[in-house]
């Protein structure tokens, strides 16, 4: 299969010759950064429409189960899943929100090898008038066919549970913007916990805004790499023993960083409101990254995070800078097309 690559897919090969395959996924990935054109050569669609509320909608996590061809999206507003399939431009809502299993709001998403869907909801615990602990849950875990399997409160008072990934244990790690911790969420003991594991205060300065966010596993599995969009930086967390130390990027200018897509050596960084998205060779380990392109995407989207599904890159239009969203709302794979 053939695919149109864009400008920076085109200067990414040209400087890296990268491997092809996805490490964290079984599916194929020959993947195009994006299509310019409506159709993709295999006929599955360039653009997904989500369904949205009648007083409007935003969007800011994507998750994917490549073994089902399926992704998922959450609502920021109202806390809704949405499911779509690689082959067809239109998806539903699968998982209502507005108050279902306490979620009134959800950000980050991802799946397990075995299709369960975690969600990650943001402040859904902290109360918004207030900004003090609600008592409502800041992680779900559901089968692949919706059934709620927990419904999970993370340690702590202050959680904001922005995005969550996959380590090499099976076990979930969500990262927290408000504070520099990353949590775990596994089934042990017959049952599911979730636990503070690596708390990088005194490390990671904690500035005003959104801090941690996106998440990723090495290549060799040895940690994750997590962004931090008020400064810029990505912080490597050793899977081993959850230490933590900054990764090397030469200075690269990565302020607003939100996703994280990880392919073979290759990470795409998107840089929501700074409407950029970066691409950087990332070593094995995750201790070092440079920088190989920076590229502007659409000037009318907020783009958030990424996920890769058969061979293309889908990315979230967010409608983040819309005061009152409105339609279309979209998950695209060409994110620089305007």
């Amino acid at each position: 299969m053939t695919f149109r690559p864009t400008r920076s897919m085109a200067a990414l090969l040209a400087a890296a010759a990268l491997p092809a395959v996805l490490a964290t996924t079984a599916a194929p990935a020959t993947a195009s950064v994006g299509m310019s054109v409506a159709t993709s050569e295999s006929g599955r669609p360039s653009t997904y429409t989500l369904t949205g509320d009648a007083g409007g909608s935003k969007f800011e996590g994507i998750g994917v189960d490549p073994r089902r061809g399926t992704f998922y999206v959450s609502e920021v507003t109202g806390g809704e899943i949405h499911r779509g399939v690689a082959g067809s431009a239109a998806t539903e809502q699968w998982l209502a929100g507005d108050g279902t299993d306490g979620r009134r709001t959800a950000r980050g998403i991802t799946t397990d090898d075995a299709g369960r869907v975690y969600v990650v909801g943001g402040p859904n615990g902290i109360d918004a008038a207030t900004g003090l602990d609600n008592g409502r849950p800041d992680v779900w875990v559901y089968s692949p066919e919706g059934q709620l399997l927990a419904a999970l409160r993370l340690p702590g008072d202050n959680g904001f549970a922005n995005d969550v990934a996959i380590g090499p244990d099976g076990a979930a790690y969500v990262t927290n913007s408000n504070a520099p911790q990353v949590f775990r969420v596994a089934r042990e003991g017959g049952a599911w916990q979730a636990e503070l594991w690596s708390d990088a205060s005194g490390i990671i300065e904690q500035r005003q805004g959104f801090n941690l966010g996106g998440i990723v596993l090495t290549a060799d599995r040895s940690a994750v790499v997590v962004a931090q969009g008020t400064t810029g930086q990505l912080w490597r967390f050793a899977t081993a023993d959850g230490s933590v130390t900054p990764v090397a990027t030469g200075g690269a200018d990565l302020t607003n960083a939100d996703g994280l897509v990880r392919e073979g050596s290759r990470l795409l960084v998107v840089r929501n409101f700074s409407r950029m998205l970066a691409t950087l060779r990332l070593a094995a380990d995750g201790r070092s990254a440079t920088l190989l392109t920076q590229e502007a995407t659409d000037p009318s989207r907020v783009l958030t995070t990424a996920k890769v599904l058969r061979g293309r890159v889908l990315f979230v239009d967010s409608k983040f800078d819309e005061t009152v969203a409105a339609p279309p709302y979209e998950i695209v794979t060409d994110p620089f097309a305007g």
